[in-house]
């Protein structure tokens, strides 16, 4: 498996989920969502917590062998992160077969580098490469703080971008004022039931849920090996259905402008083939 050779501290140092739990309820923070990604032999878990200064996110990545180490970061970091996951991933993708015995690289490995600067702490992104595979490799540094990192396979990157763009689309970016709901909260025996559409070998389904930022679309994309979703806030249902109406219009319009033309075109074609008879045939069959 493809990570660096860092240090980090042994599972028998870290409480089990359900101690953190009850740990950070008495620390007044509270646990909003939590997702695990499995890659390769590692486990990632992405929560979503809040407490009196506001929403943040923890990334704690857990090694086969229950090593574990974690970074934490405000709702704007996990933001900007994101989109350099983003990049990142486009990258990778432009690099073709990891070769174990590639001669071309760095001393380091490293293929490319991004930070990230907020407040006292700082966040390094690294993709490296090394007889193993590649990786990504995020630091975190604080003034007051030691540093911890996490690597996660190259593979992986995409699926924690995701990931994390569902957690930020759902709980929200703290700059981002907008993303606030203004609409009264429903409770959630009352939203409307899931729908579910199958399009060839996809499944789309549309599932209403609601949370403390208000109520939200998620529809998502299944396929074989293969699921993607977007979630949207209500108060953009309208515009959200309202784009979709305008494609739909805009491509009736089209199509019923190609059948017109492809109708004059036949119709133009059937009058020059008249107009082409020789006369004396007309004459001939007078006769």
């Amino acid at each position: 498996m493809a990570e660096g050779g860092y240090n980090i501290q042994s599972r028998n140092t870290y409480p089990d989920r359900m101690q953190q739990s009850q740990q950070s309820a008495s620390a007044g923070e509270e646990e909003l969502a939590t997702k695990t990604l499995h890659i390769q032999s590692k486990r990632f878990y992405l929560d979503v917590k809040q407490n009196r200064r506001g929403r943040f996110i923890k990334i704690a990545e857990v090694s086969a062998g229950g090593r574990k180490s974690r970074i934490l970061m405000s709702m704007n970091v996990a933001s900007e992160l994101r989109d350099h996951l983003d990049t990142f991933n486009e990258h990778i993708r432009t690099l073709g077969e990891h070769n174990p015995n590639n001669q071309q690289l760095t001393e380091d490995g490293r293929l490319r580098s991004a930070l990230i600067t907020r407040d006292d702490r700082k966040y390094y992104l690294d993709l490296k490469e090394n007889d193993r595979g590649r990786f990504l490799r995020i630091s975190m540094v604080g003034i007051n703080t030691p540093r911890t990192q996490i690597a996660l396979p190259a593979q992986g990157v995409e699926e924690l971008r995701d990931t994390l763009n569902n957690l930020l689309e759902e709980f929200g970016n703290e700059d981002d004022k907008d993303s606030i709901e203004s609409l009264p909260a429903i409770e959630a025996s009352k939203l409307p039931e899931s729908k579910f559409l199958r399009v060839g070998n996809k499944n789309f389904y549309f599932d209403i849920g609601s949370n403390s930022r208000g109520v939200f679309l998620r529809i998502s994309e299944v396929r074989a090996n293969f699921r993607a979703a977007i979630t949207v806030p209500e108060k953009s249902w309208p515009r959200f259905r309202d784009n979709i109406s305008d494609f739909i219009l805009a491509m009736d319009k089209e199509r019923n402008n190609a059948l017109s033309t492809e109708d004059k075109s036949r119709l133009n074609s059937g009058n020059e083939d008249k107009s082409s008879v020789p006369q004396s045939s007309f004459g001939e069959n007078k006769k």
